[in-house]
């Protein structure tokens, strides 16, 4: 196993800050199960499907690495996939504080203008952990309703927690010309 201390040599290595985003997609390319350790097989996987077997190959390949979260489809991936890696072992809901962190690590590049409004109605109404039918069903939410909230469909199937957030954000008056 490589543990924090081995990734953060290796973040050394890489010249990469341990926080940095690329760090979640380099544990998506190795289909990481929890978030501040490989296995030897998750990360030999990993090196084999980046094709790098040098500090320096793999140094080069930060810049692709990183342009994935541009790509939708892989970023609904590593969207996806970061909820497994970020929760709690044996957990099936993930901590509050950690999906809040990793929410604003994921959306820190991409135009979110809800993002903060949704985490502060988390932490002021909610405070709970977060289950994998919201997690996955915020990143849907965000980049299929606008930030109005016109072309929200209250009778959609959209988890509670997010009927909830909507009505918060009429509530308290939050709309399109103030997110902008």
């Amino acid at each position: 196993m490589i543990l924090v201390d081995g990734i953060t040599l290796l973040c050394n290595d890489l010249e990469v800050d341990p926080q940095d985003i690329i760090m979640l997609v380099i544990s998506w390319h190795m289909n990481a199960s929890t978030m501040c350790e490989y296995s030897k097989m998750e990360f030999l996987r990993g090196l084999q499907e980046l094709s790098v077997d040098t500090v320096e190959k793999f140094r080069d390949k930060i810049s692709y690495i990183r342009s994935e979260l541009n790509d939708e489809k892989k970023f609904h991936d590593i969207y996806n996939f970061a909820f497994s890696w970020a929760k709690e072992k044996g957990q099936k809901s993930m901590a509050l504080d950690t999906a809040i962190g990793m929410w604003r690590l994921l959306f820190a590049e991409k135009k979110c203008p809800l993002l903060d409004h949704w985490c502060q109605f988390l932490q002021t109404r909610h405070n709970k952990a977060i289950s994998r039918d919201t997690w996955s069903q915020l990143l849907e939410f965000f980049n299929k309703v606008d930030t109005g909230l016109e072309n929200y469909d209250a009778e959609g199937a959209w988890p509670y927690l997010i009927d909830e957030f909507v009505e918060y954000l009429n509530e308290n008056g939050i709309n399109h010309s103030k997110m902008e």
